[in-house]
């Protein structure tokens, strides 16, 4: 028997540094024999004890209390367990992926392959008026996606459910090296995100508008202003900006 995973990962943190990790969620997708792909069993998550008390602002997001963790191991204790289980998988995959690469470093990892699921929607389903996770769920109604499963939202089990269901429908679409590939490269948006363009596809752009936002501080809307700039046989370099989070998306 041949079986090939992805295994999808959700983090729930106590802030930014390396270690903050309090929670972290997976399910696995996998494809056996050739089949298509679709959810195991593999499901289940563990507290983390991220060394340091969670905020209350962070606690009205996740709702995970400080004695809930008290007595988990620490991240670096136990995460290449869970980031490298027995049998291997071919990639590990996350909704907006740059998050858990921050803490699933190739330390724990091994140095496998991201699938970005919010990346790939982007390219998959660009005419959806939202691409967070939840937003997907409802608008695109995922085939044996158990509600219940899914809740609460903000905790990691049921997140990495919900976008492994999003996962499995890409992989049955495309196949993981496509997504792979796609994931490497910053987000194609559909749409500009901000400023007086806000919400054209960049096909009703003119070539200053693409030009200014090829220039743009955002990694993505250069990315994305760029790509439809050599479309139109144009050309655009952006400049090596750090790319900064947003929300529109």
């Amino acid at each position: 028997m041949s079986i090939r995973r992805i295994r999808v990962i959700d983090l729930e943190t106590a802030g930014d540094a390396a270690t903050d990790v309090c929670e972290i969620g997976w399910q696995d997708v996998v494809s056996v024999d050739g089949n298509p792909w679709a959810l195991s069993d593999e499901r289940a998550a563990r507290f983390v004890n991220p060394g340091k008390p969670i905020s209350a602002e962070t606690m009205s997001i996740h709702h995970i209390l400080d004695e809930w963790v008290a007595g988990a191991p620490f991240w670096k204790e136990m995460a290449a367990e869970i980031l490298q289980p027995d049998g291997g998988v071919i990639a590990l995959s996350a909704h907006r992926a740059a998050f858990e690469q921050r803490y699933c470093t190739p330390r724990f990892t091994g140095g496998a392959d991201w699938i970005c699921t919010w990346k790939c929607a982007l390219r998959l389903w660009p005419d959806l008026k939202g691409f967070s996770n939840q937003m997907l769920r409802y608008q695109r109604m995922p085939a044996g996606l158990i509600h219940e499963l899914g809740l609460p939202a903000h905790r990691a089990m049921p997140d990495a459910y919900v976008t492994a269901h999003h996962l499995r429908d890409m992989l049955n679409e495309v196949g993981p090296e496509q997504l792979i590939r796609w994931s490497r490269e910053p987000g194609l948006l559909p749409r500009v995100r901000s400023g007086p363009e806000r919400g054209k596809p960049w096909s009703m752009l003119d070539e200053h508008a693409l030009e200014e936002l090829s220039r743009d501080r955002d990694l993505d809307t250069r990315f994305s202003a760029t790509t439809e700039l050599k479309r139109r046989g144009e050309r655009a370099e952006p400049k090596p900006i750090a790319p900064a989070q947003q929300d529109l998306f």
